[in-house]
């Protein structure tokens, strides 16, 4: 999912212990009621979700977030409220020297299809994410080399060293699925996962039908099953939450926060800034003066007020109060061209400005930023569709602008990952198309640095040199808004990473 839905590039990064601070912890609806344990209630969950699947549910593109939400597929390893590595599919590692790791695979697990988990899965797994093409994000700054060591031991070497590799390896798109999965040209998640719900049948980019997992390793989901909607349109998503045609609605738009009340809309802290990309490579923003014209027309006050109805905060950079070290370690952008005057700009070509409508605020967002790109002398054309239509020629950069919410944290709980892929000349997200040694430099230099506050005092350098090439303007830092009756719906996650929402634990009553 967009933001990005987003991709990666070539560092090697400790985990950001500081994510103490960073990740708001994952909360609950509320506290159990009913049944404690085992396989609970006989009511069926009903979820909207924003984003259809954009790749057939492909676990090396975005659909892999989905999933994840969706409690149908697990890595080697999970990651805690404060970002730790914690075991998940791998019972326990160890370290051997600089370059490598041995993950012992838990011995109790075994896939939805019925046949066992064991080391060779594992390897059959990270080597077709590994291979995959596109590749992964989270794998765009290394590469893996996972062997078995004997059938209960996976050994996991990389290229340069890699201490973030146990955080890395719980990111949605290395999940382990069976040998079944990947007999097709396409990778097929459909009963070949390992998580508490299984992925039973998907009805292209309508719905999807989970049933309970009652040979998951761990505590057995409390619903029996999950019938998903993919709702595009964020108003219907409300709606059906407001008639109890849904029990769990993802991203309620702000617009109807407001009328839902506060019994159905959950508000937490995010992770997620959205941006204006620009187009560095070709047409009028390959000219960093048009790019600081740009960036001097945006008022990201007004979006706040105007749009999200104050339910979210004004730009600060590129990582916002969900990543709350940031603002003490922040520095002025460097290296900014003197904006281009706005006769300069009326001479200037059509610029074509793009967005999506699975988050519901975007096209609303889009509207108000040619308003004000338009006052400062541009000239521009707006192109809005589902994400799913714009994701490929976005990255091909065949948009003069972009406007996408963009998680900093989603690939490894390290805003290093999400500089690297969004800003780098190898980024895999890269689509402002930016390739500037000064960055590169920069982000290489954060990314090799395996202490923690050192490492987030070169993040923030490596933001000034983005923020002074106006490859990005920050528009606004968002606040997420889920909906769920929290008189009747239990277990619902509340995670600033985006990686989960529907747990084992999550059921009506």
């Amino acid at each position: 999912m967009p933001t990005s839905r987003p991709r990666l590039p070539r560092r090697r990064v400790a985990l950001p212990l500081a994510a103490a601070a960073l990740l708001v912890p994952v909360a609950t609806a509320c506290t159990s009621s009913g049944s404690s344990g085992g396989s609970g209630g006989d009511q069926r969950l009903k979820v909207a979700m924003a984003f259809p699947p954009a790749q057939a549910m492909s676990p090396f593109g975005d659909d892999a977030v989905t999933l994840s939400r969706l409690a149908v597929v697990e890595g080697l390893t999970r990651l805690d409220r404060n970002g730790e590595a914690k075991p998940a599919l791998a019972a326990s590692w160890k370290r051997d020297g600089d370059r490598a790791w041995e993950f012992t695979v838990r011995e109790d697990a075994v896939f939805q299809d019925g046949t066992k988990l064991d080391a060779a899965a594992v390897v059959r797994s990270l080597t077709a994410a590994q291979k995959a093409s596109p590749k992964p994000r989270v794998l765009s700054d290394t590469t893996l080399t996972a062997t078995a060591a004997d059938a209960g031991t996976v050994r996991i070497t990389t290229k340069d060293a890699d201490p973030l590799l146990p955080q890395r390896l719980a990111n949605p798109s290395l999940s382990v699925l069976s040998a079944a999965a990947y007999k097709g040209t396409r990778v097929n998640p459909v009963g070949h996962a390992t998580g508490p719900f299984t992925l039973a049948e998907v009805n292209g980019a309508v719905s999807a039908t989970l049933e309970r997992n009652d040979t998951y390793w761990g505590s057995k989901a409390k619903a029996p099953g999950v019938d998903v909607k993919f709702v595009a349109d964020g108003t219907a998503r409300a709606n059906a939450l407001r008639t109890k045609d849904v029990d769990v609605a993802e991203y309620v738009p702000i617009s109807q926060a407001s009328l839902l009340g506060d019994g159905l809309v959950h508000e937490f802290p995010s992770a997620r800034t959205n941006g204006l990309s620009l187009n560095t490579e070709r047409g009028v923003f390959a000219d960093p003066a048009m790019r600081a014209a740009a960036r001097e027309a945006i008022d990201s006050k007004a979006l706040v007020d105007g749009v999200y109805e104050g339910r979210a905060d004004t730009a600060q950079g590129l990582l916002g109060p969900g990543v709350p070290w940031a603002a003490d370690l922040r520095t002025a952008p460097t290296g900014r061209a003197k904006a281009a005057a706005p006769a300069e700009v009326r001479k200037t070509e059509q610029i074509v400005l793009a967005t999506y409508t699975n988050r519901p605020e975007l096209p609303e967002v889009a509207t108000v930023v040619q308003q004000q790109l338009e006052k400062r002398g541009f000239t521009v054309k707006q192109v809005v569709r589902d994400y799913a239509q714009l994701e490929a020629d976005a990255l091909a950069g065949k948009y003069d602008a972009f406007i996408q919410a963009r998680n900093t944290l989603l690939d490894t709980a390290d805003p290093v990952s999400y500089l690297a892929s969004d800003f780098t000349c190898d980024g895999s997200f890269n689509i402002t198309q930016l390739c500037a040694t000064p960055v590169d430099t920069a982000v290489d230099k954060a990314a090799a640095l395996a202490d923690t506050e050192a490492r987030h005092r070169a993040e923030m350098t490596a933001e000034a040199a983005i923020l002074g090439s106006d490859a990005l303007v920050p528009l606004v830092h968002e606040r997420f808004v889920q909906g769920y009756d929290d008189t009747r719906v239990r277990g619902v996650a509340l995670d600033p990473m985006e990686r989960t929402l529907i747990t084992a634990d999550t059921r009506v009553g």
